[in-house]
């Protein structure tokens, strides 16, 4: 997710130098090369070895040496990993506010623009500066304490989620989650992914059609509970969302099935009227979970769509879809700090099996901080 992030953080911390540009093509060469060859045993005691001569052209020994070249150089980077220079910016015994401000100000460019937040960045630069200001920098574990400093800054900005599936397991009666966004995030085809894990975990679920006001909504979610292979509570089109809800809480509890999801109408963020009708629903149904689902390839527009569906109706957790296009990756930061929520799962392709746990480690790891 955080390819383009982790390149550039290579290109900063892990620059390794030029190679020289490739000879200009020359009248091909011959030059011998020996390679040994073993034969069949003779006899039990000896075993005679011979020679096989083959010519090869120059040039394609100079490509193959120049290849191995880069390779070791590769090799080289990932071993001293990306802060090799970096330890040429500390040339007084203590580390100082304006030497991490100098570090700071290539990573505050990166997280920028990949479409982190300017007030996550600024607290990215907070967690550093307190933490690296006043270290001896002319200590043999200068290099990790820099390298642990960055990771633990950018984790900071991060919430760890609890593990829903207990959650759920562990829940007395019917454990309600409903699901709110805009139009078009995947949110609908994220419920079918967590149904199908739920089914995996053996976790019964059924699933309710509130979205009573999009085109197709309805038959869209009845072709993902036929595919997943769970139950459907539905309704017509225009009917309160608040019935189908109730409806469908009234079934799951009769039939003791363990999670009702419920799929909504994408609201859009600057609509009051429809955030009071999810007002309604939630405030009749008194849901145990309320996740909000955005893009990940959203950018800094999904901020003010998460905080204004906090503030209005309270977020519990969030699902990140398209995690798998994300070219930029910076939206997993600045939601989770932003809102104070955890992030639950990341949609990582199309099919029902691609919904992943969110973990701030594999985050870390990502940007290039392994």
């Amino acid at each position: 997710m955080f390819k383009l992030l982790k390149d550039k953080l290579k290109s900063f911390f892990g620059k390794s130098e030029k190679t020289e540009d490739k000879p200009k093509k020359a009248k091909e060469k011959k030059v011998k090369v020996v390679k040994n060859v073993s034969k069949s045993k003779k006899s039990d005691k000896t075993r005679k070895v011979e020679q096989k001569i083959e010519e090869v052209p120059i040039e394609k020994l100079e490509k193959e040496v120049a290849e191995n070249e880069i390779e070791a150089e590769i090799k080289e980077e990932k071993k001293g990993g990306f802060f090799s220079n970096i330890l040429g910016k500390f040339t007084t015994s203590k580390i100082t506010k304006e030497q991490v401000e100098q570090i700071f100000e290539e990573l505050e460019i990166i997280l920028v623009e990949n479409n982190v937040a300017l007030e996550v960045v600024d607290k990215i630069k907070e967690n550093l500066v307190s933490s690296l200001v006043g270290q001896e920098s002319k200590s043999k574990e200068i290099k990790e304490k820099v390298i642990n400093s960055i990771k633990e800054a950018i984790s900071n900005v991060l919430i760890d989620s609890p593990d829903l599936i207990n959650e759920i397991k562990n829940h007395q009666g019917t454990y309600t989650i409903l699901f709110f966004g805009i139009n078009g995030t995947g949110k609908t085809t994220s419920i079918a992914k967590l149904a199908n894990l739920l089914k995996k975990n053996n976790i019964s679920c059924v699933l309710a059609a509130a979205d009573t006001f999009r085109a197709a909504a309805i038959e869209q979610l009845e072709i993902h509970s036929n595919k997943v292979g769970v139950p459907i509570i539905k309704s017509q089109y225009n009917a309160d969302p608040t019935s189908v809800a109730f409806d469908a809480k009234a079934y799951a509890e009769k039939h003791k099935i363990k999670c009702l999801l419920i799929d909504t109408a994408g609201r859009m963020y600057t609509k009051e009227n429809l955030i009071k009708q999810m007002e309604k629903l939630i405030r009749v149904i008194r849901p145990d979970k309320k996740i909000f689902v955005g893009e990940s390839t959203a950018g800094n527009d999904i901020i003010d769509q998460i905080k204004t569906f906090n503030e209005a109706l309270g977020i519990d957790g969030i699902i990140l879809s398209k995690a798998d296009i994300d070219e930029k990756g910076g939206t997993a930061l600045s939601v989770s700090y932003i809102t104070n929520k955890p992030i639950y799962f990341l949609g990582i392709g199309q099919k029902y099996e691609d919904l992943k746990e969110f973990k701030k480690e594999d985050i870390i790891k990502s940007l290039g901080f392994d």
